[in-house]
């Protein structure tokens, strides 16, 4: 009973490690995108990051939706210059 006691408080004690080192007296860190050189559409979403960043956030989804599709557009059609078929799939596994 007497190891099992040690075992947990040990377990117990490695697992609040983390929250001593927080401890000291640390502070909240504000990260914010530096917006003095940029222009264009990078000053935008700069911006953007550094007021709402729920929308910045929902514009990213969106982007990132919209380039994967045009990027798998992109490699279909270049698939199917190069002579592979990728409308049809034949299994070949056995």
């Amino acid at each position: 009973m007497k190891k099992m006691l040690l075992l947990l408080s040990a377990a117990l004690g490695w697992t609040l490690l983390p929250v001593l080192a927080f401890a000291g007296g640390a502070s909240e860190l504000v990260v914010v995108a530096d917006t003095r050189v940029l222009t264009g559409m990078a000053k935008y979403f700069a911006n953007l990051y550094n007021t709402n960043i729920v929308l910045f956030a929902l514009w990213a989804t969106v982007l990132t939706a919209l380039y994967g599709c045009f990027l798998g557009f992109l490699m279909d059609f270049i698939m199917s210059r190069s002579g592979l078929d990728l409308t049809s799939r034949k299994i070949v596994e056995h």
